[in-house]
């Protein structure tokens, strides 16, 4: 018989919310890894907050709600407040009862503030990596690098002369403070002008032919047997913040006898120098050619891309890029919520987290069929 449209509240629901998440769904086993994880930096917490005073969102719930909108690709926490108001599994997995109201958007952001200035989201990251589930899906030997542009949180408007000067020679007349901009005939570098909406942002391209824009360069660390993140950096933009990330993380993770794969920007004198210095073999792509007009060999030879290993290594790299493509697809970070490096490296680091988080659930069924 065909149902009724008819509707009728309830005043009182006897179903658990724990109930009403199936007992496959992806968010259980990232929501078990996670608290896990908190219940590590539970002393961290505890020396942010005061013995006294009204009790504020709890870090740990916090921490998941911002998980959430990585996963599900929420542009504001004003968005994230209103799903987290009506949607149950929201509610599940930050913690919060069928009968607790969400936060006010302005109160979470400044009680987000709190965990920025205590470095949570590196230390999340570290903990994640360090989980047993985790650990036991990575390599120990065999390494990725690569770097990204996230762009700034700023205007090209905003990028204006150092010396003070109101206007450029080439902006038309008139002003005012959305006015417009005239480029021609009117050079600009990071030497000579700087952002006022986000004096961090440099003005940067990665290649000919593309359009310099405020950003800054993210670089992470990937180990090659899953794919996962090890670690990540985010640095002002520059021809060098690459190859200065790559040899902090390979200092900080790599050890002696390990390789670190990269493309062809990685293929410099000091990269593979400094990698070799360190034991550590340098499995970069050969940038090399021969032309009428300029000839360059590359800093690797046969003795390195001989070995199969080599071959692996330039295959795994590639998927490093599934990493900057979730990041700025799902995440939302193809461009900063931030202004400031600390802040925008803040939030990119966490995000890495939340990236290794969303591959585990696929990875620990693999490895219960085996």
């Amino acid at each position: 018989m065909r149902g009724s449209d008819a509707r009728s509240g309830s005043l009182f629901s006897y179903v658990d919310l724990e109930a009403r998440v199936p007992g496959d769904h992806p968010l259980r086993v990232i929501r078990s890894i996670a608290d896990d994880v908190l219940d590590g930096l539970s002393a961290r917490f505890e020396a942010l907050y005061g013995r006294i005073g009204r009790p504020s969102i709890p870090p740990e719930r916090l921490m998941r709600a911002l998980l959430l909108q990585a996963f599900y690709s929420l542009r504001s926490e004003r968005q994230l407040m209103e799903r987290l108001e009506f949607d149950l599994l929201f509610r599940w997995f930050v913690g919060l009862g069928v009968d607790d109201r969400a936060w006010d958007p302005s109160t979470f952001s400044k009680n987000r503030d709190r965990l920025m200035d205590a470095e949570a989201a590196a230390a999340f990251l570290a903990g994640v990596v360090s989980h047993p589930q985790v650990a036991r899906q990575m390599s120990r030997e065999h390494f990725s690098v690569d770097g990204t542009l996230i762009d700034a949180w700023a205007s090209m408007k905003s990028f204006r002369p150092k010396d003070g000067a109101e206007d450029d020679p080439g902006d038309p007349p008139g002003g005012g403070r959305n006015a417009d901009r005239g480029w021609r005939g009117a050079p600009r570098s990071n030497a000579t002008h700087a952002s006022t909406t986000d004096p961090d942002a440099r003005l940067y391209k990665k290649a000919s032919g593309q359009a310099s824009r405020l950003c800054f360069i993210g670089t992470a660390l990937m180990e090659n047997r899953s794919g996962l993140v090890v670690d990540g950096r985010l640095t002002r933009a520059s021809g060098v913040s690459e190859g200065l990330a790559g040899i902090d993380l390979a200092d900080q993770h790599i050890r002696p006898g390990g390789t670190l794969a990269g493309d062809k920007g990685f293929d410099t004198a000091d990269f593979v120098a400094e990698l070799r210095e360190r034991r550590v073999t340098p499995h970069v792509a050969q940038n090399h050619y021969d032309t009428g007009n300029a000839r360059r060999r590359s800093n690797i030879d046969g003795r390195t891309t001989r070995h199969t290993g080599y071959v692996l290594s330039q295959k795994a790299r590639k998927r490093i890029e599934e990493i900057f493509g979730w990041l700025k697809t799902v995440a939302g970070w193809r461009k900063s919520r931030f202004r400031g490096l600390d802040r925008t490296e803040w939030g990119f680091t966490l995000a890495l987290a939340a990236y290794n988080l969303t591959r585990m659930p696929k990875l620990l069924a693999q490895q219960s069929t085996l």
